[in-house]
């Protein structure tokens, strides 16, 4: 209701049909525009800085002139991505808001409008992208400038760095039977069985009994998705079907055994619903991948073989088994991690650890969803600090080059200003723009 009533007082502002805010060259703003840009941005959590009708049309007027640019340099998005990013967009967005028709009653306007304006919105977005990335070129940086940069950053300025650890872990998934197999896939049959004779929905099926509980909630439904977005399993079958409403075979992935239902195929993009099951190992089987991983936290403890040995000798888990068990931050891509941003599992278990320590035997849920024993090591731990070049130079390095950056595009865009015919409403000039050269 409250993302509603900021959707109905932004079109009711001012009860005026529409209005001319900015021209730029040969493209105008309108009064409509801005508004629909903000519901979009405050749907999407996006920062607004300062007064929304001074921050957006800007950022509009900066917009028009990279896409001059992008006329004149004869630059074309790509419109693969684009559609990828678009599905991405729309999927969160439903998700956000629980349906389809939900978010078209919030936009007041068909799903496919908002489709055509969103992909508009990205192809747009990539093509200002392209532009900046031609203006500024290659940035090179050396060690010394990038002290020198740091050393005349105002102390308030540096960024300060929280407590912060790097996590090895070791892994044992307890052995599933075929018996524990076969029993999943006879539940799969059962609801395919009962999707064909009419008797129950596969989206019904998919609320009630999916362990996907985020797709779940929407029956099933994954949303437009492209190959590489989906698991190499799923997506073979996925791609291999024509008929929407056709269910699939059992198709097993890592994460366990699916069915599949053809929703609606749109060039390389299909939408599909699915039921995921995951086979439980039983309670015996259990008990002796916990005595497993005890034996080898014995052997660590006693030194007989160290960590890093005994991850590449007997851990399970493929995605950190060859580079010695360190977790990856899934937010970064850096080995560092707050320990908010950890497994809770992992989290708990390493608090209270000093540097080099390998905590006790836990259980725990893995990225793919299988409940596995683990121990973990504190391979390094970082106290809160301002950034510094011993500590943070990968950081310190981003800073400056993103300054020098921002510089080019500066310069860039100052001298584009005298060039281009911009008028600005009376109504919408008194503003604190960010950039001077709009009113001359």
């Amino acid at each position: 209701m409250a993302l509603l009533n900021i959707a109905f007082s932004a079109f009711a502002q001012n009860n005026i049909v529409d209005e001319i805010a900015w021209i730029v060259g040969d493209e105008i703003i309108l009064k409509s525009d801005v508004e629909e840009q903000k519901i979009r941005m405050q749907m999407e959590g996006e920062k607004i800085k300062g007064d929304p009708y001074c921050y957006i049309p800007e950022q509009m007027a900066l917009t028009k002139l990279f896409l001059d640019q992008a006329k004149i340099d004869s630059i074309e998005a790509d419109e693969k991505s684009v559609d990828q990013q678009v599905e991405m967009r729309l999927n969160y967005m439903v998700g956000q808001i629980g349906s389809k028709e939900k978010l078209a009653e919030y936009f007041m306007k068909d799903y496919e409008d908002i489709r055509t304006e969103l992909k508009e919105m990205v192809r747009t977005q990539q093509l200002v992208q392209q532009v900046q990335n031609k203006v500024v070129g290659t940035i090179q940086s050396t060690p010394a400038e990038i002290r020198k940069f740091a050393n005349n950053l105002p102390e308030d300025s540096l960024p300060s760095i929280p407590n912060q650890v790097e996590v090895q872990i070791l892994t044992v998934e307890p052995f599933i039977t075929k018996e524990e197999i076969e029993e999943v896939k006879d539940k799969l049959r059962d609801f395919q069985k009962r999707c064909d004779d009419g008797s129950t929905s596969f989206s019904t099926l998919a609320i009630f009994y999916s362990e996907d509980t985020e797709s779940a909630k929407r029956g099933g439904e994954l949303g437009f998705m492209g190959r590489g977005q989906l698991v190499k399993e799923y997506a073979d079958v996925a791609f291999a079907m024509y008929e929407p409403g056709k269910i699939s075979k059992i198709v097993e992935s890592e994460f366990g055994f699916h069915l599949i239902q053809l929703i609606e195929r749109k060039d390389e993009k299909v939408n599909t619903r699915h039921i995921l099951l995951k086979p439980k190992a039983s309670l015996e089987n259990m008990n002796k991948a916990k005595a497993r991983i005890d034996s080898i936290a014995k052997v660590i403890d006693d030194k007989k073989f160290t960590f890093e040995q005994c991850v590449a000798l007997y851990s399970t888990d493929k995605n950190t088994r060859n580079c010695s068990g360190i977790l990856t931050n899934m937010q970064t891509g850096s080995t560092k991690h707050e320990m908010q941003e950890l497994p809770q599992e992992v989290g708990r278990a390493v608090y209270s650890l000093e540097e080099g320590q390998v905590s006790k035997p836990f259980l725990m849920v893995d990225r793919s969803g299988k409940t596995v024993y683990c121990i973990a090591k504190l391979k390094s731990k970082t106290k809160a600090h301002k950034a510094n070049m011993s500590h943070d130079f990968a950081l310190l390095k981003q800073m400056y080059e993103g300054h020098k950056r921002q510089e080019k595009l500066n310069s860039w865009i100052a001298k584009k200003q005298k060039e281009t015919y911009v008028r600005i409403d009376d109504n919408w000039k008194n503003c604190d723009f960010e950039y001077d050269g709009w009113i001359k």
